[in-house]
C-alpha cells in the first residue's frame, strides 16, 4: 500500500489548484484523474470568463473566492504567459425598471469587494459597444477572458514541478475512513492518505458516498453555446450581458469575447439526469436568436452558428435559485475534505479555492 499525506481525487482546475497549493507546503500529494488528460470536462467546457464578483450574495464563498480568485488568476496568467484579456463587461438595462435593478447589482458587487464598478449611460455604451442598444449599463472593467486549456496545461506542469504524483486513467472506487486517514482503493492499487480531497466535479456526490461521507446531490446542468459567424465578430469588443435570469440558474444568454477573437453566445441552462450527455437533443439556433437580438439588434439568424456545450455541477435543484460552494471537512469523516458543487464562478475562483482547501487539509494533518 502506497502512503501519501494528501490524495486529491479529480484533475480539473480545482483539484490541480488544491494539489499544487498543498504540495508547495512540503506535503506529499497524489492526484487521481479518471480521464487520460487533466481538465478535459467542466474546466474547459465553458466560456473562459474571468468574473469580478458581482452576482453572488454577500458573505458567500462564491462572492469571497471570486474576488480573491480573479486577482490571483490575472497574476498567474501574466507570470505564466497564459493568453488572457481584461476586456471588461457591460450588464445592460433596456428600460427604467431594469436600470433600477442595475443599482441593486452594483450594491451587491461592491459588498462583495468587486472593484471599479460603475453605472454608465448610453454615451458610454455607444463608445464602448457601438452595436449594442441599451438605456444604461453596469460597467465592470476587471472582467475578462483567458484560455482555459493553456491554464490547465501549465497548472498540471506546475503540479509535477512541486512533486505531485499525477495518476491518469485512474478511478477511486471506494475509501475506508479510519482514525488517522483513509484507505483508498482504485482499479490497480491501494493508497493510504492522511487526507483525501474530493474534487471530483460532477461525480463529487458519488465519491462522498463511496468514501462513507455525507450525502448531497450534484445536479448536472447543461449549457449550450452558439457563436457569431466570423464576419460579425467585430460587433462585440467586450463581454455583454443582460440582467441575470430571474430563476437564479444562470446569468442569462450573453456575449463573450474570447482570447481568440471569437464571440460566444450563451450558455443556456437545462437540468438533466445524465452527467456525461453533452450532445443529445441539442438546441436549434432559434433558441439563441432572440436573446442575441436583444443585445445586438442588427443580428440576423444567419449571423449565428452552433458552438460547444458544457455541464455544470450544481448543488441546488431546478426549484431553488442558489447554493454556495461546498468547501469543508466532511461531517462523517473529517479526513475527507470536499471541494464540491463548483459551478460558476469556480473557474475564476479555482486558485483561491485551492488555497482554501490547502488550509483545511493542513488543519487535519
Amino acid at each position: 500500500m502506497e502512503n501519501v499525506d494528501v490524495l486529491v481525487v479529480g484533475g480539473g482546475v480545482v483539484g490541480l489548484s488544491a494539489a499544487r497549493a498543498i504540495a508547495s507546503s512540503g506535503r506529499t500529494v497524489c492526484l487521481l484523474e479518471h480521464h487520460s488528460r487533466t481538465g478535459t470536462k467542466t474546466s474547459t467546457h465553458n466560456s473562459g470568463v474571468i468574473h469580478s464578483g458581482i452576482y453572488y450574495p454577500p458573505n458567500s464563498l462564491k462572492g469571497k473566492l471570486c474576488v480573491e480568485g480573479h486577482k490571483l488568476l490575472y497574476e498567474f496568467c501574466r507570470v505564466h504567459e497564459v493568453p488572457h484579456l481584461r476586456c471588461g463587461k457591460l450588464i445592460i438595462a433596456r428600460n427604467e425598471k431594469q436600470s433600477a435593478e442595475l443599482k441593486l447589482l452594483l450594491h451587491r458587487g461592491l459588498a462583495n469587494g468587486a472593484e471599479h464598478l460603475a453605472l454608465v449611460d448610453q454615451n458610454f455604451i455607444r463608445q464602448r459597444e457601438p452595436h449594442v442598444r441599451a438605456q444604461a449599463a453596469l460597467w465592470s472593467p476587471n472582467s475578462g477572458s483567458f484560455e482555459a486549456e493553456t491554464f490547465v496545461r501549465i497548472l498540471t506542469k506546475l503540479c509535477h514541478q512541486e512533486g505531485v504524483v499525477v495518476l491518469l486513467n485512474t478511478t477511486a472506487i471506494y475509501g475506508d475512513c479510519v482514525n488517522n486517514g483513509i484507505k483508498v482503493t482504485t482499479e490497480r492499487e491501494k493508497i493510504f492518505a492522511k487526507i483525501v480531497v474530493n474534487a471530483a466535479g460532477l461525480y463529487a456526490d458519488e465519491l462522498s458516498v463511496a468514501f462513507g461521507g455525507e450525502r448531497f446531490t450534484i445536479h448536472p446542468c447543461r449549457g449550450e453555446y452558439a457563436e457569431l459567424v466570423p464576419g460579425k465578430q467585430y460587433m462585440v469588443n467586450s463581454h455583454v450581458y443582460p440582467l441575470p435570469d430571474t430563476s437564479g440558474h444562470s446569468l442569462g444568454i450573453h456575449l463573450t469575447k474570447t482570447t481568440h477573437g471569437t464571440v460566444l453566445v450563451g450558455p443556456t441552462t437545462r437540468y438533466q439526469t445524465a452527467k456525461d450527455d453533452y450532445e443529445h437533443d441539442r438546441l436549434p439556433l432559434q433558441a439563441f436568436y432572440e436573446s442575441t437580438n436583444n443585445l445586438l439588434p442588427e443580428i440576423q439568424m444567419t449571423d449565428l452558428r452552433l458552438g460547444g456545450t458544457g455541464i455544470r455541477p450544481k448543488l441546488h435543484p431546478p426549484e431553488q435559485s442558489f447554493a454556495d460552494f461546498l468547501i469543508a471537512h466532511d461531517k462523517n469523516c473529517s479526513r475527507l475534505v470536499h471541494a464540491a458543487g463548483i459551478d460558476s464562478p469556480g473557474l475564476t475562483a479555482c486558485l483561491a479555492i485551492g488555497m482554501m482547501v490547502a488550509r483545511l487539509a493542513d488543519e487535519a494533518l
